[in-house]
């Protein structure tokens, strides 16, 4: 089965948010909050399939990215709509919950 939530760095992460709507994830590996959250996304983009995009930076990794968005704590999830962040979601949250708050944006 193919990921469905792509990990980026730096050389794709421009070129994923540019168009539609996106949703990335900014997390560590070492992060347990973070680790409960990716079968979340997993779930949700299947849910999201062909509306948003989804998407997940470890943050250790691509420091210059999340130091450009501000990521002070994680999980850290950023919704961006043709390149441009519209809405930020902070800590673990539920699938109900994030699923709902999503659908605005659709």
């Amino acid at each position: 089965m193919a990921e469905k939530v792509l990990e980026l760095t730096n050389g794709e992460f421009d070129k994923f948010i540019k168009e539609g709507t996106a949703l990335v994830d900014f997390s560590a590996e070492w992060c347990m909050p973070c680790l409960m959250m990716a079968p979340i996304l997993e779930d949700l983009s299947e849910r999201f399939s062909g509306k948003i995009k989804f998407g997940k930076i470890d943050v250790d990794s691509n420091r210059e990215i999340a130091q450009k968005f501000q990521v002070s704590s994680i999980p850290n999830l950023i919704l961006f709509k043709k390149g441009k962040p519209v809405e930020r979601f902070v800590g673990l949250t539920n699938a109900e919950d994030l699923e709902e708050k999503l659908k605005v944006f659709i």
